[in-house]
């Protein structure tokens, strides 16, 4: 079977992609993830928001620091606090260009670089030419801006999301993607209006850090970190609604643990799939289980390419669209027949 396909105007050989996560932070696991049969991989994002971090930490605990001041002692020297954050984020963008160079170097599938955008900080700008610069087949941008300000509209805060595919297809070559939460207010007009600022691909839909409570010891501690299958009904239904719809490419995220899942989420219409959660179950040879039954299954059915059936069941080409937008649970009683929908 043909397993190649395209997505951002890369030649991969098979959908699978491996989402960026531990998985992909080091050059040896990149290697591995191709070893193992991966069409591509997503690298572990650089985060602003830990670079801003490391520096608020350092400023806490610098020698000699006053609320005030403009400088810190630093073994008898008196260094400028702009300096040392520039410094700071250098060495974070200068060991995540390395990455980028090394893998190339290394591996034949494509290396997409990921920023996780913090808040509304321009210096994702600044990095992503630095990642284009490096070598990077193409850029994802990890966009979540959480509707916690009760202060902020909505419409200023899904401005931001348009301001920056502004800048990307601006200043940037390579393409890029834009992965998204299903936090909108209108998520399907929200997606249309995004493909078509000239993205290359969005990426449906992005996982979060989810508290969780510790009753004995009353602490905050961390909730669900893996994805379930049954998180695979979220990004099914949109993929198969905006198929067609969209001016850009789709790739499917979250809850795709097995080949099953892979080949729904094709049949919906998605370019290609990112797994994170079941590699890390399963160990990342656990591709080549999801790359078999994927071959299996499109020899049984007859298909020989990706593009044999990719589409096939989205909304567009369904007999009852209205299946994909259904919300409540209904059940039909007509003649002999019981429906459960």
């Amino acid at each position: 079977m043909d397993l190649s396909t395209q997505y951002l105007g890369l030649e991969l050989r098979n959908p699978i992609i491996v989402g960026s996560s531990g998985l992909t932070s080091s050059v040896e696991k990149i290697k591995n993830a191709e070893k193992c049969g991966a069409g591509a991989v997503v690298l572990k994002s650089i985060f602003e928001e830990e670079v801003a971090l490391e520096y608020a930490d350092f400023m806490k605990t610098a020698k000699g620091f006053a609320a005030d001041s403009q400088y810190f002692d630093y073994d008898g020297r008196k260094i400028p606090i702009d300096y040392y954050n520039y410094v700071v984020r250098e060495e974070n963008l200068k060991k995540y260009v390395t990455l980028i160079e090394e893998s190339k170097k290394a591996v034949s599938i494509p290396v997409i670089a990921s920023i996780n955008c913090f808040l509304q900080s321009v210096e994702w700008m600044a990095y992503a030419k630095q990642l284009e610069a490096a070598g990077a087949d193409a850029l994802e941008l990890n966009m979540f801006f959480p509707p916690t300000d009760f202060k902020q509209k909505r419409v200023d805060l899904e401005s931001i999301y348009f301001k920056v595919t502004e800048q990307v297809t601006q200043h940037l070559s390579i393409p890029t993607a834009l992965k998204i939460s299903h936090y909108f207010t209108d998520l399907g007009p929200m997606i249309q209006r995004l493909s078509q600022t000239g993205i290359g691909g969005l990426v449906l839909f992005n996982r979060y850090f989810s508290p969780d409570f510790d009753i004995d010891k009353f602490e905050t501690t961390n909730a669900f970190v893996f994805s379930s299958p049954s998180d695979l009904a979220m990004s099914l239904r949109w993929i198969a609604i905006m198929a067609e719809k969209v001016d850009c490419d789709l790739a499917a995220s979250t809850g795709i643990h097995d080949g099953d899942a892979v080949i729904k989420q094709l049949l919906a219409g998605a370019d290609a799939v990112q797994v994170a959660s079941c590699l890390y179950q399963h160990g990342v040879a656990y591709l080549g289980e999801m790359l078999e039954r994927l071959e299996n299954w499109m020899s049984r059915k007859g298909f020989k390419r990706i593009s044999g059936f990719k589409g096939k069941m989205s909304q567009a080409k369904s007999t009852d669209p209205s299946v994909y937008e259904r919300v409540q649970f209904m059940k039909v009683y007509g003649g002999k027949k019981n429906v459960v929908v």
